[in-house]
């Protein structure tokens, strides 16, 4: 696990879940009445943000639904950071067009991932060849797909490329978060089998330590979380705390330590619940996102104190 939590690989922000879309499995409940913070706490966030962010990747909701607070968002990125951190912006592209791609680029992104060419969004990917040609148009490099960014310093030397994906059966749809809407239209991933904390988006390596998958951590709004579906109860409150100061007591909290590793099931062995317990309790509840929210709920005591403060562990 690494020891400088000043400097990470990946944050992976949704800075509103505001959107011109109502897609029936969105894990963050994103839609036309979705939750919003103010650009004074967004500030606040950036402030609070470690001093050296790799890349920095904005999300939603919709972006572009909240189109001037990104601008300052942008701004104040640039601000902090500088050339410094690869700006990444994730949207539907429904409201992209040659004038915001320009100042979007201005303004300092320089990757762009178009994350909704499939049959559930509203498009339904009917844009993808427009948004080639705007992106064309404005010198975006369209050859590299991968979202991901192999090694992390692509943009380095492509500084400006595009992307896009959609929700698949096997991912999304099939591998999809029990959270937001997809438990509420009972579409999420049921196969306790199916560890979404060992993967890219999961928990694992969000405190860093394994060399395959990014450092990344997300915020949600202004809930600090160790994954992209977030915990039961968020590790911090980005608008009020350093995020360095979170990542540390998270590091020297047990539970945590295990959701690092990819390992949810090892959560509870310092607190007397074993591993076949853990199992068996996963597998009555078939989704492991809902395995660990029962088990915050049941240890809340045990992981924050009466302020809701992560507790840290005595580690040898």
């Amino acid at each position: 696990m690494k020891k400088d939590f000043n400097h990470v690989e990946s944050l992976y922000w949704v800075f509103t879940q505001l959107c011109n879309d109502d897609c029936d499995h969105c894990y963050n409940d994103s839609s036309p009445f979705g939750a919003r913070i103010s650009k004074e706490d967004c500030f606040a966030i950036i402030e609070n943000m470690p001093d050296r962010v790799d890349r920095l990747i904005l999300s939603g909701g919709e972006p572009l639904s909240e189109i001037k607070l990104l601008y300052a968002i942008l701004d104040k990125i640039q601000e902090k950071y500088g050339d410094e951190t690869q700006v990444m912006l994730q949207t539907n592209g429904d409201l992209l067009n040659k004038e915001k791609l320009e100042i979007l680029i201005e303004k300092g992104v320089r990757r762009f991932d178009i994350a909704s060419i499939d049959r559930y969004h509203k498009k339904a990917g009917s844009r993808l060849a427009e948004l080639g040609e705007i992106f064309e148009s404005c010198g975006v490099n369209g050859t590299e797909k991968d979202p991901l960014i192999e090694g992390g310093h692509y943009l380095a030397e492509n500084p400006l490329s595009w992307g896009y994906w959609g929700a698949t059966e096997e991912m999304w749809l099939g591998g999809n978060w029990a959270r937001g809407k997809a438990v509420k239209n009972d579409i999420y991933k049921k196969d306790p089998d199916h560890n979404f904390c060992n993967i890219l988006s999961g928990a694992r390596n969000f405190l860093g330590g394994y060399d395959d998958i990014p450092n990344e951590f997300s915020i949600q709004l202004w809930r600090i979380n160790p994954c992209c579906p977030g915990t039961h109860f968020p590790m911090g409150d980005a608008r009020k705390e350093k995020v360095v100061d979170v990542l540390e007591r998270a590091s020297k909290n047990l539970v945590f330590r295990m959701l690092n590793e990819g390992k949810p099931l090892k959560m509870g062995e310092h607190l007397g619940v074993s591993q076949e317990e853990s199992k068996a309790k996963n597998a009555d509840l078939k989704n492991i996102c809902l395995y660990c929210d029962e088990f915050m709920k049941c240890h809340k005591d045990e992981i924050f104190d009466k302020n809701g403060v992560m507790a840290t562990d005595a580690i040898s």
